[in-house]
C-alpha cells in the first residue's frame, strides 16, 4: 500500500488527530497546491490544481489538528471530485 493509499484510508476513518500537514500532503498527491494569500488572508487557505479547481479550508491554530467538521468537509470535497 502506497503512502497515498494509507493517507486516504486514514482520512476515511475520520481520526480525531488528522493534521493540516496530512491534509496538505494528501491534496498534493492529487495535484493541489496552496494558493498564496494576501496580507489579510488570515487562516483561510485555498488549494488549487492545474484546472483552477479550488478546495478551501481554515488552517487550525494554535494546534495543527483539523476539527471533525473539517475532516468531513475534506472527505466530501474529494468525493465530489471523484478522487476518493
Amino acid at each position: 500500500m502506497s503512502k497515498k493509499e494509507k493517507l486516504i484510508a486514514r482520512l476515511k476513518l475520520k481520526p480525531k488527530d488528522f493534521t493540516f500537514d496530512e491534509a496538505s500532503q494528501l491534496l498534493g498527491y492529487f495535484g493541489y497546491d496552496i494558493v498564496p494569500g494576501g496580507k489579510t488572508g488570515g487562516s483561510r487557505i485555498a488549494f488549487s490544481n492545474a484546472s483552477q479547481d479550488y478546495i478551501r479550508m481554515h488552517k487550525p491554530h494554535p494546534r495543527n489538528i483539523l476539527k471533525a467538521y473539517q475532516v468531513q468537509n475534506l472527505i466530501n470535497d474529494l468525493k465530489e471530485r471523484d478522487l476518493i
